[in-house]
């Protein structure tokens, strides 16, 4: 059979979705510049599905930071992968300042967080070793595992007894040629709970593992200097490999690990993801640096990220709607409901009040649920809270009742 053939058959879970909703639930243009207001289908809304926490993106300083860099060097530089001629003083500078940042020993810069961790988590484990995941990883973590040749496991979300099942397990089947790596995240992004750091390196001391933690969420957003869960737990020391990546509070490209320095010499020398890739362009790297620094100097910046998302939070529950015990600034709101009612949802709110809010149905959460996750920002003003709050009153009668035919039919 011919596969272009056969892929007409086989869509895939979105495949509805990108196809029919294009443009609208699925790949949909927000225009103009990036902020708690922007342009959609020609009309301004309010955006709760843009992952910038701290406000930044739009700062004056970094704008003159990125134009300033852009016209210095241009994108092209530096030409080539890092390993042969794509190096600089500002990327190991910039590595330097994320292992001060993470209060680590060292740090590795990447291209991508989704492809770097991937690619750390093949280049840390081989076939005489152990992986453990939790099963609500992120899809990154998920194609890592795909990759490694190692012997995978998973334990039950944040359950600290099916975990320690596993680790039980290795330690059975282990030689003296075997290590396992456990994989957990700060910040789940779909719900907002964190993993549970302090009960999982609790652990390191009746079994022998190293924890790698992807704080995608966490990074910046986290901790009283925004170093991520670990430090707002008061574990970080107890992470062995902590990755962050610039995609989220920095609002930017990149990613990094930070770790023990013999471990940063082996991945430069082993991530294929980055010996292979063309270096991240000297603008983004400045970028960077300027963010970092803004960052550390701006902690008002993370306190109102934290004031908008407990208004928000508590005004969405004191309407009725079931907010999940979320840990973080992520905002979920789950409710009994279809795919059907999904998008409706979105285009009510959208269409009708100005609100850009993005949900997710089967088989992302299970089914016969509704799943809309809220990302405030530091950026968000209480007029967009108090926008946002009528909007999700106005359509709450309708939303529940759609919600409790499904649950009828169930």
């Amino acid at each position: 059979m011919d596969l272009f053939d056969k892929l007409e058959g086989r869509p895939g879970p979105l495949g509805e979705f990108t196809s029919e909703g294009y443009g609208y639930y699925t790949y949909p243009k927000l225009e103009g510049p990036i902020g708690p207001t922007m342009q959609f289908n020609g009309k301004e809304v309010v955006v709760w599905s843009v992952n910038d926490y701290l406000g930044i993106a739009n700062n004056p300083e970094i704008r003159d930071v990125d134009v300033k860099a852009a016209r210095d060097h241009g994108f092209s530089a530096p030409m080539g992968a890092r390993l042969m001629t794509g190096n600089s003083d500002a990327h190991e500078a910039l590595e330097d300042e994320l292992a001060a940042f993470e209060h680590k020993p060292s740090a590795f810069l990447l291209n991508y967080g989704y492809q770097g961790i991937m690619s750390i988590i093949h280049a840390l484990v081989d076939r005489n070793d152990f992986l453990i995941y939790d099963e609500l990883s992120h899809a990154c973590i998920v194609d890592g595992k795909q990759l490694a040749m190692a012997d995978k496991s998973v334990f039950k979300h944040n359950d600290i007894e099916s975990l320690e099942k596993q680790l039980a397990r290795a330690k059975r089947n282990a030689d003296e040629n075997s290590s396992t790596l456990v994989v957990t995240e700060g910040v789940y992004g779909m719900t907002g709970d964190l993993g549970k750091l302090r009960e999982i390196v609790a652990l390191k001391d009746k079994y022998d593992f190293r924890l790698l933690v992807d704080d995608a969420h966490g990074f910046g957003t986290m901790g009283e200097d925004g170093s991520g869960t670990g430090t707002h737990l008061g574990i970080q020391d107890e992470i062995d490999l902590y990755f962050g990546t610039f995609a989220k509070a920095v609002a930017l490209i990149g990613a990094f690990v930070a770790t023990e320095p013999r471990v940063v010499e082996f991945l430069k020398a082993n991530v294929r993801s980055q010996i292979f890739a063309k270096s991240l362009p000297q603008p983004i790297v400045d970028s960077a640096r300027e963010r970092l620094k803004l960052i550390d100097e701006h902690p008002e910046w993370r306190d109102q990220l934290w004031d908008n998302a407990l208004k928000l939070r508590k005004g969405l529950r004191d309407i009725g709607y079931n907010v999940l015990p979320s840990e973080s600034p992520v905002t979920p709101v789950l409710t009994q409901g279809s795919t059907e009612l999904c998008t409706d949802i979105m285009r009510k709110l959208r269409e009708e009040h100005g609100v850009f809010v993005s949900g997710v149905a089967y088989p992302v959460v299970p089914k016969g649920t509704v799943l809309l996750r809220l990302i405030p920002t530091a950026s968000h003003t209480d007029e967009h809270i108090e926008q946002t709050l009528n909007a999700f009153s106005a359509i709450k009668d309708y939303v529940f009742a759609r919600g409790a035919e499904v649950e009828a039919q169930a």
